[in-house]
């Protein structure tokens, strides 16, 4: 299930996205050795990093128990082309990253990496709703109101 909706987001973002971008997604989808190799020789240090706020970690050792940690994918849709996806999981694939702080962990694959990398993952707890969102996301260039939707810079 999950290689059907990274073809869908692929799918999606060689529509939108300029010609080095498509060819890095194109390697991405080669599998976990291209990935490796694309990865090493295209990031800096610190430069795919994912940071939690106090908050999301007090969170997330409140509501999980044992392995479960946060998984954060970006997919396409929303008012704005793509929208962030918060889940519970247990599961770590070969090409997840795991940011771990405070004992609490959010997990990011590959292909949504390079849609937040830089970001921060905090949890806001507002009169109307509480949730996990994504902050000062430097790959995003605008989102919706709501902050669960944005659009990626070119």
């Amino acid at each position: 299930m999950a290689a059907i909706r990274g073809l869908s987001l692929t799918a999606v973002v060689l529509r939108v996205v300029t010609p080095w971008a498509r060819s890095r997604l194109l390697t991405a989808s080669r599998g976990p050795q291209a990935r490796r190799e694309a990865s090493s020789s295209s990031l800096k240090a610190g430069e795919g990093q994912i940071h939690l706020t106090d908050s999301c970690v007090q969170r997330l050792l409140e509501i999980t128990e044992g392995s479960e940690f946060l998984r954060l994918e970006v997919e396409g849709g929303g008012c704005s082309g793509f929208q962030y996806k918060f889940s519970l999981d247990t599961v770590i694939n070969p090409d997840d990253r795991v940011f771990e702080q405070g004992g609490a962990r959010v997990v990011v694959d590959s292909d949504s990496l390079a849609f937040v990398k830089g970001a921060q993952v905090d949890f806001s707890q507002e009169l109307i709703r509480s949730s996990f969102q994504v902050l000062n996301n430097p790959q995003a260039q605008q989102g919706c109101s709501c902050g669960s939707s944005f659009s990626v810079k070119l």
